[in-house]
């Protein structure tokens, strides 16, 4: 597994952020800088660092199709009923599986499935 650089949006989850720090990854979240940090903050830190977008907001697919926001990467997680666990054994499979396409692609994870959409 690479070392990624990512930026974890509040929503996520504390235990995913511990998680993704205790497997090597260069994590930033949110909820340590500013926990009401904008989305579109969230996006140029990311695009300015080079780090993928770790959220459950869905505004971000506005930002980036619509609003055409430069990006590094947005993985979308659409687990609204997920415990704390189930999000870190979810981020876990997709790094493991996908890490490499991540970057540079608008990726949303729902029911079970990853969709990666290259940007």
């Amino acid at each position: 597994m690479m070392n990624l650089k990512v930026i974890m949006d509040v929503g996520v989850g504390k235990l995913s952020e511990d998680w993704l720090s205790q497997q090597g990854h260069d994590v930033l979240a949110t909820r340590n800088i500013n926990p009401r940090m904008g989305d579109d903050e969230i996006l140029e830190i990311a695009a300015r660092e080079g780090r993928l977008v770790i959220t459950m907001d869905k505004d971000f697919g506005e930002l980036v199709y619509r609003h055409k926001a430069a990006n590094a990467g947005v993985l979308l997680l659409r687990l609204d009923d997920a415990t704390s666990l189930e999000k870190v054994q979810i981020i876990s499979q997709i790094f493991s599986e996908h890490e490499d396409k991540l970057f540079g692609s608008f990726s949303v994870y729902k029911n079970g499935r990853l969709r990666i959409h290259p940007q």
